[in-house]
């Protein structure tokens, strides 16, 4: 995350144990935000139950990050780095699609790594080597520097 203030790149804080760590917040945002956190680990998007006292389906995000108190410099961390929006629109829509992403973000820490995200370790000449794996897998042929003429689906 780039914070304009300082000129920094920070690394977004992506469940409550690096809350406590991050530098971005005060001791109390570290604190609202691990109840957060905690918060979206317990929420089963398909059980209303472990939804609390919100409906996800009916008020906004932004009556969710109020439930909690949280900042504007947290809000816009949460909403951007860790759901991955690409602009505020999201904070007056229904809170279920972006519980729905941060869960996923959570979930996907710590799959393949440190990171919830997938990368190449060696260069970006690991991204056609794992489709062509892939293909070869399922019976396909890979080839480069071919013009595709048509997509067949088999169902």
């Amino acid at each position: 995350m780039f914070k304009s203030e300082k000129l920094a790149i920070a690394k977004v804080p992506a469940n409550d144990m690096e809350a406590l760590k991050s530098n971005l917040m005060g001791l109390f945002e570290k604190k609202r935000l691990m109840n957060f956190y905690k918060y979206v680990e317990n929420v089963d998007i398909n059980d209303p139950s472990t939804w609390k006292d919100i409906d996800l389906r009916k008020q906004a995000m932004m009556d969710v990050y109020k439930k909690y108190k949280l900042e504007d410099n947290t809000i816009d961390f949460l909403g951007h780095a860790v759901a991955l929006h690409t602009n505020d629109s999201y904070l007056t829509k229904p809170a279920f699609d972006t519980i729905d992403k941060m869960n996923l973000y959570l979930d996907s820490i710590g799959r393949y790594g440190d990171s919830p995200f997938l990368y190449p370790v060696y260069g970006l000449g690991g991204l056609p080597e794992s489709f062509s794996r892939l293909c070869a897998i399922h019976g396909g042929t890979y080839m480069l520097h071919t013009h595709v003429d048509e997509i067949l689906f088999n169902e």
